[in-house]
C-alpha cells in the first residue's frame, strides 16, 4: 500500500511526487503511456517556476539546458520591453523543451526513490475512510492512502470522481509542429514578420539544431478535430498565410491545439486531488500552462505530506483547493483576453492598439508581466486586511549574513528568518527551520515562510508568531 499514488508522469506529477518524498511520503506514479514524450508543447519556465527549482537546489540542471530570455511581448505578443528591477533575482524566462524538463524531474525523482510505472491506465476507482483503491486496465488494483490525478485535459481521474469540467468548449484551431524547411533564414524571417503583421497565431521559430517550431491557424484543416494533422496539412496552412510552404519537410511531431477554457469545478474529492490539467486547460497563450500545474504541485506536496505523515493542522490540505482554484481562474481569465486581443477582427485589433499604448507605462507592463510569470500572485491566506504587506506573497531570495535564503529551502521545511534574535519555534523544529543571520534586504522583524516559499507571519511579537506556526503546522511537540 502506497502513500500515494498520482496518475500522471508528466511535469506535474513528477514535481508533486519530488515534494511529497523530501517529506519522506511513499509514492506510486501510474503513466499510461510507455514510452516519455517526445513532444514539446511547452518551450519554457517563467519566473515563479524558476524559482521553485532554485528552492529545490534544481535550478543548476536546468540553466545548463536552456536559454535565458528577457525579451518582451508574453502577453499577447505584445513586443514591448523586459521590465526592469522586477521582485525577484530571476529575472528571466528560461527557454527549455518541455521534453528536457520532464527528463530532469525524471531524474531527480528517481534520484529520491520515486518509483514510475509505465503502461498504466486508470480505469477505476473507490474510495473509503481508510484509502483509495485505483484499478488499473489490466486488472490490477492498488490501494493508497490518497490519490492524485495529474493525468492531463482528459483526465480519468476527474471523469471517475464525477467532478463538472465547466467552461467553453475550443473555437479557435491551431497547429503545431516541429519540423525541418529548405528556406532560408533570411527569407523566413522576412516572411513570418509580414504575416504575423495581420495573423499574431502564426510563427517559425528555429530551434538551433536544423528544426523549426512552426505554428499556423488550422481553419478549415478537418471536420474531424481530434483527427492528427498532417504534414499536407501544414504545407496547405503555410501556402495559405505566407504564400509559401517553405519547404517544410521531415517533420518530427504534429499536433494541433484549440483555446478550450476549463476550470474542474473542485480540486478535491475526499481522499483523491486534482493538479495540473486535469483541473484545468486554456490556450497556450502566455506559456503558462506546464508553469501552472508545476506550481499546482508545489502548493499542493508539503499539505498533503503533512496529512499523511499526521502533523498537518485542520483545513490545511483544503487551502490547496482555495488557493490554487482562484489562481487557474485568473490564468484562464488572461488567456481568454490574450486570444481576443490576438484576434484578427477589427474590434479586437483596435482594443490591442490601445493596450499596446498602455504597456508603454512601465507600471501596466510591469503587473502584466507579473501576472504571466506568476510572482504577481498573492495567496488569501486571512489576515491580509490587518497584516503585513507581505503576507500571502512568496518571498523572494534575499541575502543572508552567509549564503542566501533559497539554499536553505532545498529539504522542504518550513522557515523562520529572525532579525530580532528574540523569537523562537521552539516545539516545531521537527517542522520549521530557524535562521536569525538575516541581512537588511529583509525589511521586517521576522517572517514566517511555509515550505513553498510564502510567508504566513511578519512581525515581531512571539504570541502571535506561535498562532501562526500552530495555524500552518499544527500543533507543538515536546
Amino acid at each position: 500500500m502506497a502513500d500515494v499514488i498520482i496518475a500522471g508522469g508528466g511535469p506535474t506529477g513528477l514535481m508533486l511526487a519530488t515534494e511529497l518524498r523530501l517529506q519522506g511520503v511513499d509514492v506510486l506514479i501510474l503513466e499510461k503511456e510507455t514510452e516519455p514524450t517526445k513532444q514539446s508543447r511547452a518551450q519554457g519556465l517563467h519566473v515563479r517556476s524558476i524559482e521553485v527549482m532554485d528552492q529545490r537546489g534544481l535550478l543548476e540542471r536546468f540553466t545548463e539546458r536552456g536559454r535565458q530570455i528577457t525579451a518582451g511581448g508574453f502577453f499577447a505578443g505584445l513586443g514591448k520591453t523586459w521590465p526592469e528591477r522586477m521582485d525577484t533575482a530571476h529575472s528571466y524566462v528560461l527557454a527549455i523543451p518541455q521534453q528536457v524538463t520532464e527528463r530532469l524531474l525524471a531524474e531527480h525523482a528517481a534520484e529520491l526513490g520515486v518509483e514510475v510505472r509505465r503502461g498504466c491506465e486508470v480505469v477505476g476507482l473507490d474510495q473509503d475512510d481508510d484509502g483509495v483503491t485505483v484499478e488499473l486496465a489490466d486488472g490490477t488494483r492498488l490501494r493508497s492512502r490518497y490519490a492524485v490525478g495529474c493525468d492531463g485535459g482528459r483526465s480519468a481521474v476527474r471523469k471517475l470522481l464525477g467532478v463538472d469540467f465547466p467552461g467553453e468548449p475550443s473555437k479557435v484551431e491551431t497547429l503545431l509542429g516541429e519540423m525541418e524547411m529548405t528556406v532560408s533564414p533570411e527569407e523566413l524571417a522576412e516572411v513570418v514578420a509580414e504575416v504575423r503583421k495581420t495573423h499574431l497565431r502564426f510563427g517559425a521559430m528555429p530551434l538551433g539544431d536544423g528544426a523549426y517550431r512552426v505554428i499556423v491557424p488550422a481553419d478549415g484543416v478537418a471536420e474531424d478535430r481530434t483527427a492528427p494533422p498532417t504534414l499536407e496539412d501544414f504545407q496547405k496552412q503555410l501556402r495559405a498565410f505566407a504564400g509559401t510552404d517553405f519547404g517544410v519537410h521531415s517533420p518530427r511531431w504534429l499536433s494541433r491545439f484549440g483555446d478550450a477554457t476549463r476550470l474542474a469545478e473542485r480540486y478535491r474529492v475526499g481522499r483523491v486531488l486534482l493538479a495540473g490539467d486535469a483541473a484545468h486547460i486554456h490556450p497556450p497563450t502566455g506559456g503558462q500552462g506546464l508553469n501552472l500545474g508545476v506550481q499546482d504541485a508545489f502548493n499542493l506536496g508539503w499539505k498533503l505530506a503533512a496529512e499523511v505523515n499526521g502533523w498537518a493542522p485542520e483545513g490545511l490540505l483544503d487551502t490547496y483547493e482555495a488557493e490554487r482554484h482562484a489562481v487557474a481562474a485568473e490564468v484562464l481569465d488572461n488567456t481568454r483576453a490574450q486570444m481576443q486581443l490576438m484576434s484578427a477582427e477589427p474590434g479586437a485589433q483596435a482594443v490591442r492598439r490601445l493596450l499596446a499604448e498602455l504597456i508603454d507605462y512601465e507600471q501596466v507592463n510591469r503587473h502584466l508581466i507579473e501576472k504571466i510569470t506568476g510572482i504577481g500572485i498573492r495567496y488569501d491566506i486571512g489576515t491580509q486586511s490587518e497584516g503585513h504587506e507581505l503576507l500571502g506573497r512568496r518571498l523572494r531570495d534575499v541575502g543572508l549574513k552567509r549564503g542566501r535564503l533559497f539554499e536553505l529551502m532545498h529539504g522542504g521545511r518550513g522557515l523562520l528568518l529572525d532579525r530580532t534574535g528574540r523569537l523562537s519555534a521552539g516545539g516545531w523544529e521537527d517542522r520549521v527551520d530557524q535562521v536569525a543571520d538575516v541581512s537588511e534586504e529583509l525589511d521586517v522583524p521576522a517572517v514566517l515562510l511555509r515550505p513553498d516559499g510564502y510567508v504566513v507571519w511578519a512581525g515581531d511579537e512571539q504570541g502571535s508568531l506561535d498562532g501562526a506556526l500552530r495555524r500552518w503546522f499544527g500543533d507543538a511537540t515536546g
